[in-house]
């Protein structure tokens, strides 16, 4: 039996876990969150949301049903690293077709195992959100004090625009599924495969655009509509994602936007963001829907929020009429969506198509496909 390598993870306030390496060796640092998720971990550790992050599970087994070529959310793992309490040593999937900690080590992500992931989280909630690093290898017998040094020394979230590192360089099209409806511009600031697949379904050609497109950009492929994808960094350090959306709405185009594309609807409308204490992560937020009442289980990944009223409509201080907030976090009274009421547009902050996670939210793209409708054929009058 082989002898374990040591590991250890390090919080920015000197906490400090020891536990087995896990995936690559070597040092890894980004901030530290937690997901919650009893499931999906493929799903996460590919969702390019977490691209500068080292993600801790608290659920406590992971790894047991493997990895597979369908469950990615895109072409690679995203996150900094990955932190587990007990890695499975068997893989028991029909669907499997390799090892977790095989493919986390072929992609060069470095992991640690062995630790109280639970313990981990409650310092996260009580702290917040932190800089971390995992040392293994010969880098785990690097002294206290030197990783500590390496940890503070990272740049933090806050200010970082990250959608360049994930987004597409070149523009591609995915073709309608049965009768087209039309086509929808999407701005790829991070997007999820499951995500296309699903506008596809309702019909429309998907021309997925790099973060980089302009307005120009955007009007050559003559959309019906455009929407904002998932995505990592700051919102408040994503002015140009502004720009272009407030000139989207301008041109009267209809716009969905989920997670990030959320965040930068409530910039484009006026409003400003925040940083979470430690974000929602998991497949298994309490979300209400205040035109409904309805109560959804919903997927998350997001560490800042919009700052807008929840007690009613209120003026878009960026001149684009009124606007409401539709969706709040029952945890914590977060903004979780807003609808524009002048104008075609509306977003929510979770995951619709929730991959791994609860289905409650997946209406919303038939609400998208229902606005871009209306909208044309109000065009065509």
């Amino acid at each position: 039996m082989a002898i374990a390598e040591p590991a250890v993870l390090v919080l920015e306030d000197g906490s400090r876990y020891t536990g087995r390496a896990y995936g690559a060796r070597g040092t890894t640092l980004g901030e530290a969150v937690f997901a919650t998720g009893m499931t999906g971990y493929q799903e996460t550790i590919t969702d390019p949301s977490y691209a500068g992050q080292i993600v801790i599970m608290t659920a406590p087994h992971i790894g047991n049903t493997g990895v597979n070529s369908e469950d990615n959310e895109s072409k690679r793992i995203w996150v900094n690293g990955f932190v587990v309490r007990d890695p499975s040593r068997v893989v028991s999937n029909y669907r499997a077709e390799g090892d977790l900690a095989e493919r986390l080590e072929r992609e060069n992500v470095v992991g640690i195992s062995g630790i109280d992931t639970r313990a981990v989280t409650r310092r996260i909630r009580d702290a917040g959100a932190m800089r971390a690093g995992v040392f293994s290898g010969a880098d785990a017998e690097l002294s206290p004090e030197e990783q500590l040094a390496a940890v503070r020394a990272a740049e933090g979230m806050v200010g970082q625009n990250l959608s360049g590192n994930v987004s597409t360089t070149d523009a591609y099209v995915i073709p309608a599924e049965g009768d087209r409806l039309g086509t929808v511009a999407v701005l790829d600031l991070g997007v999820k495969d499951s995500t296309l697949n699903y506008i596809s379904a309702r019909g429309f050609d998907v021309h997925v655009l790099p973060q980089t497109a302009s307005i120009d950009d955007v009007l050559a492929v003559e959309p019906d509509a455009v929407f904002y994808s998932n995505g990592p960094g700051d919102p408040g350090a994503s002015d140009q994602h502004v720009e272009l959306l407030q000139n989207v709405l301008r041109e009267g185009l209809p716009f969905f936007g989920i997670c990030f594309g959320n965040q930068l609807l409530g910039r484009a409308l006026g409003y400003g963001t925040y940083k979470l204490p430690f974000g929602h992560r998991g497949i298994n937020q309490p979300v209400v829907d205040k035109g409904t009442g309805r109560v959804e289980i919903t997927s998350h990944n997001h560490g800042f929020a919009v700052d807008a009223p929840t007690d009613g409509p209120s003026d878009s201080p960026a001149g684009f009429g009124r606007v409401e907030v539709s969706h709040v976090n029952l945890n914590d009274n977060v903004v979780e969506g807003l609808r524009a009421l002048d104008i075609p547009a509306f977003s929510v902050q979770y995951h619709p198509e929730a991959a791994a996670g609860p289905h409650d939210a997946n209406y919303l793209f038939d609400r998208f496909r229902d606005m871009v409708l209306e909208h044309k054929q109000k065009e065509s009058k």
